[in-house]
């Protein structure tokens, strides 16, 4: 079991105490390592090194907020507060970015300056278009600077002429992180700050009565601590088979949202100064392209919900994301695929975060971030670090307080609806060629095959939409355990 307490060395595989231990070594863990570590906590963050399944090492790392806005968002508390922690979040990366460099051997975290969002036609109006018209909304809420751009204009940009954007605008206040530089960056600075870098696997919590007081590692060593908060993403919720059952299964479950893209080597080095992108499509996070190295893109859209983790690319994704080029520019089929990356993004059965004590003092849960996690991390690092310390706190996250009643952001009408309307979606993303009269038959068939899943899943609660349009399940049995934990326990 190496610990390593500056990068370079090693210390032998014995039991250890910390003040606090921080399972998952993504943006999020290792941002809290720092922050304590910071404050000259005693502080472990556990998690093997070539990170399997994350997503923070895959992610295209859009650092901003206001390109990830829908109409869905807009329309309910829940999404409106988490729009709010990434404009927290959004007010503090220059600052972490800054500090960050000096603490560790990167010239620069961030990748892209500003973002351009493109409506073309390549999606449903509903979708894309109400997309883009919530973006703007929320940008006049926030009073946050951006300008319409003349589509044909846009600099780098050059779609196929069938792919074409209608309108564009520029929010100059949106920009983009190279993950591998901010994690190479932050466990640097961990390990300068004094933190413990432990590459290993947890195997089990240890709690002792009704508190956490450490945890247990695949080596058979076990590190011991007051306060444990468990950072690692899709695969937390695995981690909490030592609570009883009937606690944790009022978490909500967590599933994994596969995520493919692709390192592209463009044609004569061009790249974009800014990110590209359009608003967010079915089930997923629109196509957008985000500039690494000279030369360098990341191409990502897909979003696949499921029950495991993945290390592997579906044939199918990469058919999207190939086909998706021709919309950026055409020139792209010439391009280079460096590498081609897999993530697993964290999403709870109910969609939204799960942030604070997990039913037993000491033990933390900071996950269940979806696409934020990432841009977030600054935010929720600080946030927990005065929490686990005793200090005030922004008291506006306890609406996610991970033992809960599932959040549900829409009615069953609404639910089903969104699911065939995206469902139907995804059919004109890889540019389906059917009869004209199919997509009518196809809507009613989807909206009343949905409408008796939702009501085998459970006749009062309603998952989100991605939750019911999976075909897989597994996942529909983990809402029916999660729900009757929650009937039961009210």
């Amino acid at each position: 079991m190496p610990i390593s307490a500056t990068g370079n060395t090693s210390v032998p595989a014995t039991d250890q105490a910390f003040d606090v231990i921080v399972i998952g070594n993504g943006a999020l863990g290792l941002s809290l390592g720092l922050v304590l570590a910071r404050r000259g906590t005693k502080v472990a963050v556990v998690g093997e090194a070539r990170r399997p399944w994350a997503a923070s090492a895959a992610a295209g790392a859009m650092n901003g907020c206001f390109g990830e806005v829908t109409p869905d968002l807009m329309a309910s508390a829940h999404g409106r507060a988490k729009l709010a922690m990434d404009v927290r979040a959004t007010e503090m990366w220059n600052s972490w970015e800054q500090l960050l460099v000096e603490e560790s051997d990167e010239s620069a975290i961030r990748s892209a300056h500003g973002t351009v969002v493109i409506l073309n036609s390549i999606g449903v109006p509903q979708i894309d278009n109400g997309g883009y018209t919530a973006i703007r909304q929320a940008l006049d809420e926030y009073k946050e600077p951006y300008e319409d751009l003349d589509p044909e204009a846009i600099d780098w940009l050059e779609p196929a002429p069938t792919s074409r954007p209608l309108q564009a605008m520029f929010i100059p206040g949106e920009h983009a992180v190279n993950p591998a530089a901010l994690l190479r960056a932050l466990a640097t600075a961990f390990s300068r700050a004094g933190g413990v870098l432990v590459d290993e696997l947890i195997t089990e919590l240890r709690i002792s009565g009704d508190r956490i007081d450490g945890v247990s590692l695949a080596s058979g060593a076990a590190l011991s601590a007051p306060d444990v908060v468990v950072a690692a993403g899709a695969n937390s919720h695995n981690l909490l088979s030592a609570l009883p059952a009937e606690l944790r299964n009022r978490i909500p479950g967590m599933v994994a949202g596969n995520g493919v893209s692709l390192l592209v080597e463009t044609e004569g080095g061009n790249t974009p100064r800014s990110v590209i992108r359009t608003p967010n499509r079915s089930f997923a996070c629109g196509l957008h392209v985000v500039p690494r190295a000279q030369g360098q893109i990341y191409l990502g859209a897909t979003n696949v919900v499921s029950p495991k983790m993945r290390t592997t690319a579906a044939i199918d994704e990469l058919n999207l994301l190939l086909a998706c080029t021709r919309q950026l520019r055409t020139d792209l089929v010439s391009g280079r695929i460096e590498q081609i990356q897999v993530g697993n993004r964290p999403v709870p059965l109910d969609g939204f975060p799960l942030l604070g004590e997990a039913g037993v003092a000491g033990l933390w849960l900071m996950t269940g971030t979806y696409r934020d996690g990432l841009h977030q991390s600054p935010m929720l690092a600080h946030e927990f670090a005065a929490r686990i310390l005793g200090e005030p706190y922004n008291t506006e996250l306890d609406v996610f307080t991970p033992v809960r009643n599932p959040i549900e952001a829409m009615s069953r009408e609404q639910t089903v609806e969104t699911a065939v309307i995206h469902t139907l979606a995804t059919g004109y993303e890889f540019n389906w060629v059917v009869p004209d009269d199919w997509p009518p038959l196809i809507e009613e068939q989807l909206r009343d095959m949905f409408s008796k899943l939702l009501d085998e899943i459970d006749p009062e609660f309603t998952p989100p939409p991605e939750m019911l349009a999976s075909m897989e399940p597994e996942i529909h049995d983990a809402l029916r355990t999660y729900y009757a934990a929650c009937r039961a326990a009210s």
